[in-house]
């Protein structure tokens, strides 16, 4: 049996191939029908095939778009970078654990703020170059400069130093104890280049694809890395990602065959969609959210009182029903979703009640304000949302005016840039994470501007807490916080819904991102034959 677990966790890092998976376990005396059947070991599809032209529609895609993992946002590009071009020392497996990637193993000291990387070796780059600790410690300390604008700089601030301990190893030493911090390592703009790397636009890393060509914002096209260090991964001759910012149109290009897999499905019509003979809709719980953030240092919204009436005057369940159509949970102004491991389902969930919101409103002194709100139909159907939105706040007597924004460029003209906008965020493997990257004083991602000395307190002293216990009362304490006093209106947590010709073929589906199988389809996805 301990051999059989063995085995799972080679097949479950890519070690082995599911063929030699099953060759093992028959010289083991088990069946495939019987290891399956045993706990925590994967159920088995057909063998993955080689070969063809995977064609994705996707969303959130710009001319202003780079493959410089620095820059990496928005779906497109990060399907391109994080899914394609590059890998992470650390990987987010279906099950929301982290495993290895390029980061062969890792350990960490007594208290968590010293942790040690051993590298996989005979890892090569696009360019032949072997991967080494310099690569790594280039890479990171691109985000960690002081002119650096990644989103990720917030997460690696707690680094103290990074030092290489010869070719294959790294020491980590941490400002602070964190218990979670190889899961910081797999986000997806982390991606590793090659030490001294100036020309970003070749795409040059480690991944299971190598770039032919890339037009932002339009298309981009990919062939496998013959050279591929990963077993079993990488299947896809080619990967044309074509960018389709429009629901409608990435469902059309998928009905007539232009595209084999579509990111995004509309929820008002997935039902229908599902029925088409050739096509397949992939509905998965996760943890990404849709949020309407108000930034709590602009008026209005510096006034609690109006972020709470503004969180009153929304009627969820309509919305789930409305707008996702079942595909989805309630949210409760806080980015932990009801999958996460600790989720405070203790907390009362926030109900409509207009008569509450009024009263609010007419308190800070703004019955009669009309509120102007940002939107665009960018990864999620934003308008709709806000229009439903704007209906049940009229009956609290606030006056909301839906602002549509252009798609293209939103994320750099419009996010973060108004005092009241749309915003969706995709699942994060840990509490930490999630609260860290959208809340979290020093983040560059925190669009509420949101400061809180309990919460702050609060977060870092939960990453050094290695108690379970311990550490859900703290986030459940968090979570009150963001609720009470925050500026997220979180309505609720929509499932991951993508659409795919019935050709295409996975064995689990991810959870950790908005789309796409972890964003990681172009490497585990593959074709019937």
């Amino acid at each position: 049996m301990e051999e059989l677990r063995q085995l799972e966790i080679l097949l479950s890092r890519g070690k082995i191939t599911r063929r030699e998976f099953l060759a093992k376990t028959s010289a083991l005396g088990l069946t495939a029908l019987a290891a399956a059947s045993l706990p925590g070991v994967p159920a088995l599809a057909a063998t993955p095939k080689k070969g063809g032209r995977f064609r994705v529609g996707v969303p959130a895609g710009a001319t202003s778009d780079s493959l410089d993992p620095v820059n990496m946002s928005g779906m497109m590009r990060t399907f391109i970078g994080f899914g394609q071009l590059y890998n992470c020392l650390v990987e987010i497996d279906h099950k929301n654990n982290a495993v290895s990637e390029l980061a062969q193993t890792w350990e960490a000291s007594s208290d968590a703020k010293q942790w040690i990387f051993r590298l996989c070796k005979g890892v090569e780059f696009h360019n032949g170059k072997l991967l080494d600790a310099e690569d790594v410690i280039f890479s990171l300390n691109r985000h960690r400069g002081e002119k650096s604008k990644s989103w990720a700089k917030g997460l690696l601030k707690q680094i103290r130093d990074i030092r290489a301990d010869g070719k294959h190893t790294l020491v980590f030493t941490l400002e602070d104890s964190n218990v979670d911090f190889p899961y910081i390592l797999s986000s997806y703009p982390l991606g590793i280049i090659p030490s001294g790397t100036a020309d970003f636009e070749k795409g040059i890393g480690t991944g299971g694809y190598m770039l032919t060509s890339f037009t932002p914002g339009v298309r981009c096209l990919t062939k496998r890395n013959p050279n591929y260090w990963k077993q079993g991964r990488a299947h896809f001759d080619e990967v044309e990602t074509i960018h389709l910012s429009d629901t409608a149109a990435r469902t059309n290009a998928l009905r007539t065959d232009a595209t084999d897999y579509m990111a995004r499905c509309d929820y008002k019509t997935a039902g229908l969609l599902g029925k088409l003979p050739g096509i397949q809709v992939i509905s998965k719980t996760g943890g990404g959210y849709v949020v309407l953030p108000m930034q709590t240092d602009i008026p209005p919204y510096d006034r609690n009182e109006v972020r709470l009436a503004l969180k009153y005057a929304i009627d969820r369940e309509q919305m789930v029903s409305h707008i996702l159509h079942g595909h989805g949970t309630p949210g409760n102004d806080h980015p932990i979703a009801p999958s996460m491991r600790f989720f405070a389902s203790g907390l009362e969930q926030r109900r409509y009640d207009p008569d509450k919101a009024r009263h609010l409103m007419k308190k800070a002194g703004l019955a009669g304000h009309t509120f102007r709100f940002h939107v665009a139909d960018i990864d999620f159907p934003g308008v709709d949302t806000a229009v439903l939105y704007k209906e049940q706040a009229a009956k609290a007597g606030i006056r909301i005016e839906v602002m549509k924004e252009p798609e293209d460029g939103y994320w750099s003209n419009v996010w973060g840039k108004r005092p009241w906008f749309f915003s969706n965020w995709h699942g994060r493997p840990t509490e930490d994470l999630a609260l860290s990257l959208g809340y979290a004083e020093n983040s560059a991602w925190n669009e509420t501007h949101f400061r809180h000395e309990r919460f702050n307190a609060l977060l870092r002293a939960s990453r050094g807490e290695f108690k379970d216990v311990m550490r859900r009362e703290m986030y459940a304490e968090m979570q009150r916080i963001l609720r009470d006093e925050g500026g997220a209106l979180v309505p609720f947590f929509p499932n991951i819904l993508d659409a795919a010709a019935t050709k295409v073929k996975f064995e689990n589906f991810a959870s950790n991102y908005k789309a796409l199988d972890g964003c990681k389809a172009a490497e585990r996805l593959w074709f019937e034959s």
